[in-house]
């Protein structure tokens, strides 16, 4: 079989569909003939996302969800199900960030950084598990970037929301795989998104200046 009819008869749900890393990747699943639910909180730039699915010839829906909420993830799970009659692939790529040092990071920040990075990919594995279990099997890809201990001011939120996520992949990976669930994280490196370009070496070394975008894979190419 061909890379691109790899995943035939599957389906697949992506957070953060309608922009960045989130959107090409999903596109990239169709592509590899995947049905695919779209899922991010801006219902506009999802239906552009799910005009890019829907030219693969695969099936695409668009589904607006605050992953903050544990009754609309539930019910994005069950209506993505319902729609593809199964759930193959989920994808955590949704993301966000909140500047400040710890002393003037506000608790509404912190809990915002956190409820998108850690507790959203709860809210769907705790979703999507059972599914994946009755059905013989799945795969929960769980996106991170985080580069060590230096360099990271102003990101506590995050990388207390990555590192979280880490240690959660882990967790659900032991409970996933008597049950062929595979939980995996996966690390895409630097990358020039709509926020920006950060080095994860350069983080580490203590950096804080943008990397240079000839060291980056660029926007463009996640559409490639």
């Amino acid at each position: 079989m061909s890379e691109l009819g790899r995943l035939e008869g599957k389906a697949a749900l992506v957070t953060g569909a309608s922009s960045g890393l989130g959107r090409a990747t999903a596109i990239v699943l169709a592509r590899s003939s995947a049905d695919v639910a779209l899922v991010a909180r801006s219902a506009e730039e999802l239906e552009s996302a799910k005009e890019e699915v829907a030219k693969t010839d695969r099936r695409a829906l668009s589904l607006p969800t605050d992953l903050a909420k544990e009754k609309e993830t539930s019910a994005t799970i069950e209506r993505t199900v319902e729609e593809f009659c199964r759930l193959d692939v989920v994808v955590n790529a949704a993301g966000t960030d909140t500047p400040g040092t710890v002393e003037d990071l506000s608790v509404e920040g912190w809990d915002r950084t956190l409820n998108v990075n850690l507790k959203a990919p709860f809210l769907l594995s705790k979703a999507a598990f059972p599914h994946m279990r009755d059905a013989g099997g799945g795969t929960i890809i769980n996106i991170s970037s985080v580069a060590g201990k230096k360099g990271w001011t102003n990101a506590s939120a995050y990388c207390a929301a990555k590192f979280g996520l880490m240690g959660f992949t882990q967790a659900l990976a032991d409970e996933g795989k008597e049950y062929g669930i595979r939980a995996i994280v996966l690390y895409p490196g630097a990358m020039s998104t709509n926020w920006g370009a950060f080095s994860p070496e350069v983080c580490q070394e203590g950096g804080s200046e943008k990397v240079p975008s000839s060291r980056v894979l660029p926007r463009s190419a996640l559409q490639n």
